[in-house]
């Protein structure tokens, strides 16, 4: 280890260090003075323009104070600036490991690239993977397995109150607004889900012109600003909307009431970004930022958001309506699963935004700390909607870092319907994740509103990839599918994924992961109690948690010995000794409180 970081008093190596720290800061600037001389010198121009310009951003270092930097190293101290800048792209193009997610490894995006330009997706030599890491999963294929003829997957949405059903594919483009991406984006990903028959969220930047060019299917996201349907002060326009919800082109109606990169805290498109086409598309003011309220000013109840999207059931010809959340406080989805059940009146869809997504910007700390991952967010509501005994009424979509036909099925097996995806469709359309979203700076011209940049963005070419890659991806579905020896993703379950531990046991994801019982809510018997005390939390006339119920709940179960039909070590006959040394242990690693559950019969 170096003396200086041992030795609070080290002794200096020459006599004269610090004569020589000054001509290493100052080297840079006086080689610029050199180099001018001898320009003059030389009488050579080329070195007098190089040399002047380095001195006099020498002589601008040494004068400004705003960076300490360039005062201790003049024209040098650029060179720090230069790096940071490019320092993405250095390690995207040089450092990176092709595992290495940030926040998607190279091989995610090749196998994007390589689909959507109908190339071979077949790499050799074997997996880049470790088998035998914890985390690690894997399908269980059948000895019967064989291929399948249809790869074309589709749901029907659509429930008792809806009118109009929606046939669409279980493999979606996921919410992205005109005005975060480009117009030749938009116009491309909407020609290409056109081409390949599935379907195009619009995000909550309203239907644009770019999104009615070529005819695709849509689902208009309405968020907190009701962008395309607003009044002068904000607030949702019935009569706007109405008028743009019965056009054919419109399949679904999307309430958003968070979004998995900002959860709670609403959205903003910087005023660089906004054009003329943009505030006549979202009803906004030119020269200011675009601002998404954090929540909505149609409803501040769980039973006003179930008149509100019967509201947009009737005004849209009873077209789907449904919501989006990035799951947050659990009670208060359970409060609108509530009010759905005293109602008699469901959401025909729910999708589910993991807190690991977000094709735009966000705050870091909401990036990272706020809001609930996909798979705990989705396995919160679908575990909620089956414990109320009101699963089969809605289906379920899901969107987070989903690219590839794994990811597909892995969600699908977990219990959802669909699966939606952005930053892939994104890299279909030419991102290179250069993470250059909000500077309208984008490279590929498809996050930025720059016109000569986005003039780039070939859309004929690029709705042909990313036709081809919801193809090739849904290929790849089908053969996960026909492997497990299955027809169709919804066959899929659970129990056909195993997942290494980190103790270096193996489980089906149906003994991970907590899974309810049907109506176990209604009579407060769910075997992870927490279930149980989240629901009486919950109320249907209000989203805030109803603390007393709580303390009620609890203090019945420790006064009456409340069985919730968890077994227990005592219950089960077993103790702490015993529970260690099972090969199983039936616990259910993994689950909100690490419940136990399906011990085997206490022996005598």
């Amino acid at each position: 280890m170096p003396e200086s970081r041992t030795n609070l008093n080290p002794e200096p190596k020459t006599s004269s260090p610090y004569f020589i720290g000054l001509l290493l800061r100052y080297s840079t600037f006086g080689a610029a003075i050199l180099i001018l001389l001898a320009g003059l010198l030389l009488v050579s121009w080329w070195l007098i323009v190089i040399g002047g310009l380095a001195v006099a951003l020498g002589i601008y270092d040494l004068i400004q104070s705003k960076h300490a930097i360039l005062s201790n190293y003049p024209v040098a101290g650029h060179i720090r600036y230069v790096l940071e800048d490019f320092r993405p792209e250095i390690r995207q193009y040089l450092l990176e490991d092709d595992k290495e997610q940030v926040p998607f490894s190279r091989q995610q995006r090749a196998l994007v690239y390589q689909r959507a330009k109908n190339v071979s997706d077949t790499n050799a030599f074997g997996t880049l993977d470790n088998l035998y890491t914890h985390g690690k999963e894997w399908f269980l294929q059948s000895t019967i397995s064989a291929p399948l003829e249809n790869k074309d997957f589709r749901i029907m949405v659509g429930g008792e109150r809806c009118q109009q059903p929606h046939d669409m594919s279980v493999f979606n483009i996921s919410a992205m607004s005109f005005g975060s991406l480009s117009a030749n984006a938009i116009m491309a990903l909407n020609q290409g889900a056109k081409l390949g028959g599935f379907t195009h969220d619009t995000g909550e930047g309203a239907i644009s012109p770019y999104h009615r060019k070529f005819g695709g299917d849509l689902i208009w996201e309405l968020g907190t600003g009701y962008f395309g349907c607003r009044d002068n002060d904000g607030n949702f326009d019935p009569q706007s909307f109405a008028e743009k919800a019965i056009d054919p082109q419109v399949k679904m109606i999307e309430i958003k009431l968070s979004q998995g990169a900002k959860p709670g805290k609403g959205g903003v498109l910087p005023s660089s970004k906004i054009t003329q086409e943009i505030a006549d598309t979202r009803q906004v003011p030119t020269g200011q930022d675009c601002i998404s309220p954090s929540s909505h000013t149609a409803f501040s109840t769980p039973r006003e958001l179930v008149a509100f999207w019967q509201q947009l059931r009737d005004l849209s010809g009873g077209k789907p309506v449904g919501f989006k959340l990035c799951v947050g406080q659990p009670w208060q989805f359970m409060a609108i699963v509530k009010a759905m059940i005293e109602t008699d009146n469901y959401p025909d869809f729910i999708v589910i935004d993991g807190a690991e997504g977000g094709t735009g910007a966000a705050p870091v700390e909401f990036m990272d700390n706020v809001g609930m991952p996909m798979v705990e967010g989705f396995l919160l509501v679908h575990n909620t909607l089956v414990g109320a005994g009101i699963r089969d009424k809605i289906k379920l979509g899901v969107s987070g870092k989903i690219v590839s036909g794994f990811d597909i099925a892995r969600m699908i097996a977990l219990g959802a319907d669909w699966c939606n995806s952005a930053r892939g469709f994104m890299f279909a359309v030419g991102c290179i994740q250069s993470r250059s979203c909000h500077t309208n700076t984008c490279p590929t011209g498809v996050a930025t509103q720059d016109p000569y940049r986005q003039k780039a963005l070939d859309v004929p070419s690029k709705a042909e990839r990313v036709a081809s890659f919801h193809k090739n991806t849904l290929k790849s579905l089908a053969s996960i599918v026909g492997a497990v020896g299955l027809q169709h993703p919804s066959q899929l379950q659970p129990y056909h994924i195993a997942r290494r531990l980190d103790d270096g046991q193996i489980k089906l994801l149906s003994k991970f992961f907590y899974f309810a019982d049907k109506g176990a809510l209604l009579d407060h018997s769910a075997r992870a109690d927490v279930f149980n005390q989240m629901w009486v939390m919950a109320s249907p006339d209000s989203f805030l948690a109803n603390n007393d119920a709580l303390i009620a709940y609890n203090k019945d179960s420790r006064d009456k010995g409340k069985e919730t039909g968890a077994p227990t070590e005592h219950s089960a006959g077993y103790n702490s000794e015993h529970l260690t040394n099972l090969t199983d242990g039936g616990r259910l690693i993994g689950n909100v409180n690490n419940t136990i559950r399906d011990f085997p019969p206490a022996s005598d």
